[in-house]
């Protein structure tokens, strides 16, 4: 393995209070055997889960299940937080520098990390489009917990954030089924359409379907995924709401229907497929699906990284209309 004469210098993104974050630096040692360094190209934010850090909202009881991967400090605050990095690696071995790689690391410019924790880029995945690996395999899982298939009438996403609109797109692919993605946002219409689904707001969509997933995050979206559910069908949460607590309308019809509301999460595979398929194999099946440009729309213009603290109140609010925030490290 080729190794660093000198030591290096690295800035990282830290959340350091409620609604504060700053760039600290810290120093990189060379790569150990079989660690490869990887300097940044691009990354992205986690709307939902990183509002939710930022506030200082992740509930105790869940601070070591969200731990991210290579994260540093611990909850609440300070910690150095992210799961989206797409980079070069510039050292390591041989066969392996020059190569685009995508890895579950928090937003930081220079990092060293087992070769084994990073996953090659496609030819035919563009390095910005890579970002989204993370929420696709969320929303890759979801479809396996959800069971969606080919032929289902009517499925459902409600929430068109990044991850409600990849189950979208991933659902679309399925022949036969009647996709449609929902959100109170008119303008996700456009979305929708780029994306080959069918957008309708919540007060017209149409019931009676036989799979919904949640992923708006809020009690009124929740509501509405239940409202929409047909006889027996599955109704999956794939919302974290970190600390606050959320009403669900379990009574009326939802017994003389006899709904399925089930939990999803990306932390482990879906019980479907866990007998054969790892963590690994899982999230390089998600970046060989970012391989269609269609998903460039889920992207917004590129962020410098030196100015995420100033900009990540607002890129965060859910009222700004962002899907998924990329990040330039140039």
């Amino acid at each position: 393995m080729a190794t660093s004469s000198t030591a290096e210098f690295a800035q990282a993104l830290w959340y350091v209070a409620p609604g504060h974050a700053e760039i600290r630096e810290e120093k990189l040692t060379a790569p150990r055997p079989g660690e490869v360094r990887v300097r940044a190209l691009f990354g992205a934010l986690s709307r939902g889960t990183e509002a939710l850090v930022l506030a200082g909202r992740v509930s105790e009881s869940e601070f070591d299940r969200m731990r991210a991967p290579f994260m540093g400090g611990r909850f609440p605050f300070p910690v150095k937080y992210g799961y989206a990095t797409v980079g070069q690696i510039e050292d390591g071995p041989e066969k392996k520098g020059g190569r685009i790689v995508f890895a579950l690391h928090p937003h930081q410019r220079l990092f060293n990390i087992p070769e084994s924790a990073t996953v090659a880029l496609p030819e035919t995945v563009q390095p910005q489009r890579a970002v989204l690996a993370a929420n696709i395999e969320t929303a890759l899982n979801a479809v396996w917990d959800a069971a969606a298939g080919p032929a289902e009438d009517r499925i459902a996403i409600v929430g068109a954030g990044a991850v409600g609109a990849l189950v979208a797109f991933l659902c679309g692919r399925l022949a036969g089924a009647e996709v449609t993605l929902v959100d109170i946002n008119e303008s996700r219409a456009e979305l929708a359409q780029k994306l080959g689904v069918r957008f309708s707001k919540p007060e017209i969509a149409k019931g009676d379907c036989d799979v919904v997933v949640h992923a708006s995050g809020t009690a009124a979206g929740l509501h509405t995924a239940l409202a929409l559910a047909g006889e027996e069908a599955t109704v999956l949460e794939l919302s974290w709401y970190g600390d606050t607590p959320v009403t669900a309308p379990l009574g009326g019809a939802f017994h003389s229907r006899r709904l399925r509301l089930i939990s999803s999460q990306v932390g482990q595979v879906a019980p479907s497929h866990r007998p054969r398929w790892t963590h690994s194999r899982r999230l390089a099946a998600a970046v060989a699906l970012l391989a269609d440009s269609r998903l460039d729309a889920l992207l917004a213009p590129a962020v410098p990284f030196d100015a995420l603290p100033q900009r990540l109140p607002d890129i965060l609010d859910a009222r700004n209309g962002v899907v998924c925030q990329l990040i330039s490290y140039s």
